[in-house]
């Protein structure tokens, strides 16, 4: 029976995180499906005994430095299954997650383009369920502490049934792959952060609708792995943050409004950002300790990337090399 589904998922040489992730996965769906595995900068040994261990996986090596854009479209562009189901490698399904996603696609109006699931912490508590619209002015507020994005987007009184949502998260999503493709896959201008946001905002300015089934749940264990390399993605993933909201109104659109829009929502984030490498620097200064470094050089990073014209995936392959020689 020819597969149904598609799954995606990227893995940077953490195997810690991919067999709990593909044995949970495996054991769970029951839909017909194909997994893709891309392989990120993976140790030579590692990639080996994972294919042994896993022969029903499709593994892609990549070699290269690339964000979450491009280690996804490595795979997605070998998608011909009527579904897709992209998952980060940091998650565990322990039920019918995918099977579910599926039949609430197949009851959905014709413009559904993607279903999300509930997203639960390590501890079973809520990570995420369902994403509002979130516009440029709450991205600014956000960097001062003014606001917070809500984690239960769940209308009251909706006992679990579908709702629509507005954003997605790039954590674990299903989407029909036709209009994945029609969209051009995820947008390779950003490295990390905010792709999923910008596949969301596409899909609705082209008319889809989004939508959340709380009932289907997956394990997201970010916190376990967000921090190490945190010195390269967050300047990368603010510098496309702002890109990204600049163009909020009409996605990958540039023009002088745009620019203009680039510049103030810039200089505000580079007073945010500003006050909290001020605030870091003097903490190192007291403690010494390693951890207080490496956020204060991860804002220096940041304030340094903001108004430049490297791309996000230039400001992470500076600094992830600079990370990676001990500097």
């Amino acid at each position: 029976m020819a597969a149904k589904v598609s799954i995606v998922i990227v893995c940077m040489n953490r195997t810690d995180n991919l067999y709990p992730c593909l044995s949970t996965l495996h054991e769970h769906t029951k839909t017909e499906h194909e997994t893709f595995v891309v392989a990120y900068l993976f140790d030579k040994e590692a990639l080996a005994k994972a294919r042994e261990d896993f022969p029903w996986v499709t593994f892609i090596e990549s070699d290269q430095i690339r964000g979450f854009s491009e280690n996804n479209n490595l795979a997605l562009r070998q998608v011909t299954t009527p579904y897709t189901f992209v998952l980060n490698d940091d998650t565990e399904i322990h039920g019918d997650t995918i099977d579910r996603l599926i039949e609430d696609m197949e009851k959905l109006p014709s413009d559904a383009a993607i279903v999300s699931p509930k997203l639960l912490n390590a501890d079973l508590s809520l990570q995420l369920c369902g994403r509002p619209v979130y516009p440029a002015y709450k991205y600014a507020l956000q960097q001062f502490h003014l606001y917070k994005e809500p984690i239960d987007n769940e209308p009251a009184g909706n006992n679990g049934a579908l709702f629509r949502s507005w954003n997605i998260t790039g954590a674990a999503f299903l989407i029909k792959t036709e209009i994945f493709r029609e969209l051009g896959w995820f947008d390779q201008r950003y490295f990390f952060t905010p792709e999923d946001l910008a596949l969301s905002t596409l899909a609705v300015h082209k008319g889809y609708s989004l939508w959340v089934d709380p009932r289907a749940e997956v394990v997201h264990k970010w916190r376990t792995t967000a921090s190490r390399i945190m010195g390269a993605t967050r300047p990368a993933a603010v510098r496309g943050s702002i890109i990204f909201f600049s163009e909020w109104r009409h996605p990958g659109e540039r023009n002088f409004l745009s620019g203009v829009n680039y510049f103030l929502l810039g200089g505000i984030v580079l007073i945010a950002e500003t006050a909290k490498r001020l605030k870091a620097s003097i903490k190192y200064l007291i403690t010494r300790k390693d951890s207080d470094r490496l956020k204060r050089d991860t804002f220096r990073h940041i304030t340094r990337s903001i108004f430049t014209t490297k791309t996000p995936k230039e400001i992470f392959t500076k600094y992830y090399l600079e990370l990676k020689k001990g500097k």
